[in-house]
């Protein structure tokens, strides 16, 4: 009813209780009415003519003033019916004289006695505006004024994405929590739920028997968002549709209630419609950060995560030197220890579904539909390259359980070359997905949000993981340890010549393992002309000793040539062990870190030709 007005008096200790004020002695008509779900043979009922005029008029000069109101009467029911001034005192402007005036409402006139003065200047008023013809007294019956008031929107993600994130005016009708309002869209009068973009709000719980149970600090929350909001004329950017829900961001004169929310911790942030907020996530990462730091509302008993690692283990340039599946990597450090990096808050490409096939057969590289290609983007991107490491979080190791292997513990950390954050980069490709973490999880990447973001862009534009083509498939042929395969591909192998590889595994300073993209095949490949230290093995009658300096050569080949680029190779024989090794040592070429290092490495490596100790008959460009 456009004669009744909410009134609150100012918080003490929480929100004021509300007080309703209806205005006595005039008529407005009915705003329009929607169908309770429990009542479908009902009818919806549209404005009464010159109702939402009338509400207009009360809603831009009453909300968020300061009022003084008379009760008159008390109805059995409850209900009170007075006069309500503007100010502090009924000095102030008789709101039903300025709605009579106006010709927006009428008197009751059958309640109006000829002895009350109030009541007499009420009917001169309205005489008045009809004589004026104002309002409702006018010619056309008011018809013009009735909205067309439309409650869904048949196609929500395309009326959202017409706007392309412009900012439509709209009102506040109502707010169901402090970050969940009712917003009417003008001029096209659509009554929609809006849901604040990246944060949410303590709710209410609806019980079994309909009683609504608040969360702790969801009273506060609504009346913060009640207050500055409810029935004010605002922006709101829409983002998205969730649900046939639509997030937005609702702009005031006054600043983003979402922050606002965030800062005064009202709200929290959430990860699964952060990317869509377009004034930019890290002002709410921000907000958040600021109301935990001090331990306001819904954060009071939060404590900080403490560090657990020196400045200089955090921050630290290293050298790539493998690529591990798809989402880590081992780089060596200045003091030329290795160490494995886990990229933060990605997931590699796995498989889906049930698996058909022996797990023990399984090579994850070429049968996990795009791991062979993420793998690829960062071995061409990140190989013999120095990259910038910092770490966001050591995730602690956990022990197997039935569903779930046992983890070792991981370093988690944001690597970036030449400013390009190289897991944003992977996940703008569709070649790994964003991992979702509880919201009270701290453990993340630093620039979480930029990861959320490069994967909606991904869905967006069907790119990877997210695409609806046929997955690639790679066959690749292990002929390293099949004599029979060995025999036929071998032909084929020494007619091309000089081949490109890329290596795969280095088993020892001179025993490989190479990938022929060409040929599509793995084979077992040995440097002709040397012999290097052997490696611990196992045995039937236990673990065998690793001869003298047998480490240090296969870091030294590692270093040189694992993973690299434009590998090339001369076959010329098949050995007994199903290897391929090779040959033509005049015109291999020595890569400058072998050249640099010749004098320290001669004593690691016991091999039959000195002369050819550096050059590992590799060309390598």
């Amino acid at each position: 009813m456009c004669g009744a007005i909410i009134v609150r008096g100012q918080p003490r200790g929480g929100p004021p209780p509300e007080r309703q004020i209806n205005l006595s002695n005039i008529r407005a008509g009915a705003l329009a009415r929607r169908v309770a779900p429990n009542q479908p043979e009902a009818k919806e009922t549209p404005d009464e003519p010159w109702a939402w005029p009338a509400r207009e008029f009360l809603r831009k000069k009453l909300i968020g003033k300061e009022v003084c109101f008379t009760v008159e009467y008390k109805t059995p029911q409850g209900r009170e019916y007075g006069m309500m001034y503007l100010g502090k005192d009924t000095s102030g402007e008789n709101i039903a004289e300025s709605l009579l005036s106006d010709g927006l409402v009428a008197v009751r006139r059958e309640g109006i006695r000829g002895t009350n003065p109030e009541q007499a200047r009420l009917c001169e008023l309205e005489d008045q505006a009809r004589a004026a013809k104002k309002g409702m007294w006018g010619d056309g019956g008011g018809s013009q004024t009735i909205r067309d008031l439309k409650y869904t929107i048949e196609n929500p993600r395309h009326y959202v994405d017409s706007n392309h994130q412009k900012p439509v005016n709209a009102v506040i009708e109502h707010v169901r929590d402090g970050s969940v309002v009712r917003a009417l869209l003008l001029p096209d009068y659509y009554l929609v739920t809006v849901m604040l973009s990246g944060i949410k709000c303590p709710t209410f719980k609806r019980e079994a028997d309909g009683v609504e149970t608040p969360e702790p600090f969801a009273a506060e929350a609504k009346f913060f968002t009640e207050s500055r909001l409810l029935q004010r004329d605002v922006q709101i950017i829409l983002e998205s549709v969730q649900n046939q829900v639509i997030l937005g961001t609702i702009l005031h004169p006054n600043g983003n209630i979402t922050e606002l929310l965030l800062r005064e911790g009202f709200a929290r942030c959430v990860d699964w419609s952060m990317a869509v907020y377009t004034q930019g996530p890290e002002k709410l990462r921000a907000g958040e950060r600021s109301a935990k730091e001090r331990k306001v509302r819904i954060w009071k008993d939060y404590v900080a995560p403490t560090a657990n690692m020196d400045q200089k283990d955090k921050h630290f340039v290293a050298k790539v030197m493998q690529i591990v599946n798809a989402d880590a990597v081992v780089v060596k450090l200045n003091s030329g220890d290795l160490k494995t990096i886990h990229l933060s808050s990605i997931r590699p490409p796995r498989l889906e579904g049930e698996v058909n096939q022996d797990r023990r057969k399984l090579r994850p590289l070429y049968d996990i539909p795009y791991m062979f290609e993420a793998r690829e983007f960062l071995r061409k991107k990140l190989i013999g390259k120095k990259v910038n490491v910092t770490v966001d979080y050591i995730r602690q190791a956990t022990a197997s359980t039935d569903v779930t292997p046992a983890f070792p513990e991981r370093t988690c950390a944001t690597v970036t070359i030449g400013g390009i954050n190289i897991a944003e980069a992977l996940v703008s490709k569709g070649l790994a997905t964003v991992i979702r973490y509880r919201q009270d999880d701290d453990q993340r990447s630093s620039h979480y949000d930029e990861l959320l973001a490069a994967e909606a862009r991904a869905i967006k534009n069907a790119k990877g993981l997210h695409s609806k083509r046929e997955v690639p498939i790679h066959r690749v042929a292990d002929i390293s340890g099949d004599t029979q395969k060995a025999k036929q591909f071998l032909p084929f192998l020494q007619r091309a010549g000089r081949s490109e590889a890329v290596v795969e595994y280095v088993f020892s300073g001179s025993r490989l393992k190479l990938y022929m993209p060409k040929e599509t095949c793995l084979i077992t490949f040995l440097l002709a002309g040397i012999e290097c230290p052997r490696g611990s093995r196992n045995t039937p009658t236990g673990v065998q000793e690793g001869e003298a300096f047998s480490e240090e050569a296969t870091l030294f080949t590692k270093e040189l040539v694992l993973q690299r680029e434009q590998v090339r190779q001369h076959l010329w024989r098949e050995e007994r062990e199903l290897t391929f090794q090779v040959d033509d040592l005049s015109s291999v070429l020595m890569l400058p870190e072998a050249a640099e290092s010749s004098q320290r490495l001669l004593l690691p490596f016991q091999i039959s030709i000195i002369s050819s100790i550096l050059p590992f008959v590799i060309i390598k460009h």
